[in-house]
């Protein structure tokens, strides 16, 4: 199996101050791909409109979700693609091409937040913080997958940061939920075998792991998980489970120079999902 790496710098579905730091970070990560198996989706210019729904830049988060989805399908069927974002709303294509070519996968969300509010609960109308919940059937109807994600095939990792609609939904369902502190290589396998899946999608936004390992992110929050404890969590469950696909999302260096600094980082957890087995 080989890798296709997938670009997209969608900046529009963040509620970030840093929002447009993303284009930035996703540029910098394509530096150090391998151009041949590299392609980037164009991301509108302009901001977008909400088209009188709840969700904030609708009409952009749609155009590269529609784009996404026709890179997506001419992946070849040997290959394995890797998104590289961009805010976490670029997903929405990518978990719904994940589903639809492996309904046995389960998705493993790295991420200090849940992303599973509804356009009513959010707060901030931004659709990063939506996507996980969009995919699993309930959001913007022009956004929900034909088939949605299964509760029950999804494992949370690394969340710390939640709000209250997001925290009731997530203790009335099958999502598993594994802190900091919870997370090793081995609690990890068995959650995802307890949900019976034969694969796993990996999701990574780089805001799971601690400030002091990472500081170019949108949306920083303390007590993530070490740098170290990812890769191993990462590598453990590729022991056990094929990866079928995943992203890597929320890069938004303040500088050149930052980015630089960040970048062994990330190319440590680019090379911990797609490294061959």
């Amino acid at each position: 199996m080989g890798w296709r790496f997938i670009v997209a710098p969608q900046w529009q579905g963040s509620g970030s101050s840093r929002a447009m730091r993303l284009i930035d970070g996703a540029e910098a990560i394509r530096g150090d791909l391998p151009s041949s198996r590299t392609t980037e989706i164009e991301t509108p210019p302009e901001a977008g409109d909400s088209l009188g729904t709840e969700v904030g830049r609708l009409s952009a988060i749609v155009a590269v979700r529609d784009r996404l989805a026709a890179e997506l399908a001419a992946v070849p069927a040997e290959d394995a693609p890797l998104l590289i974002g961009g805010d976490c709303g670029v997903e929405a294509a990518a978990l719904d091409w994940a589903v639809t070519n492996s309904p046995d996968t389960c998705v493993l969300w790295f991420d200090a937040h849940a992303d599973l509010n509804t356009p009513g609960s959010s707060p901030s109308s931004a659709f990063s913080g939506m996507v996980l919940r969009t995919a699993l059937g309930d959001g913007e109807g022009v956004l929900v997958p034909e088939a949605p994600l299964r509760t029950d095939r999804v494992v949370l990792v690394g969340v710390r940061a939640t709000d209250d609609a997001e925290a009731e939904y997530i203790a009335a369902t099958p999502i598993a939920s594994l802190g900091v502190d919870a997370a090793t290589p081995e609690t990890l396998i068995a959650a995802v075998e307890a949900t019976g899946a034969t694969s796993v999608y990996v999701h990574v936004d780089l805001d799971v792991l601690d400030p002091a390992d990472i500081a170019g992110v949108a949306s920083a929050e303390p007590f993530g998980l070490p740098l170290d404890s990812l890769l191993g969590l990462i590598s453990g469950v590729r022991t056990r489970f094929p990866v079928t696909g995943g992203a890597i999302v929320g890069f938004a260096p303040e500088s050149p120079v930052a980015a630089v600094e960040d970048l062994p980082s990330i190319l440590r957890i680019l090379s911990a999902i797609t490294s061959q087995r």
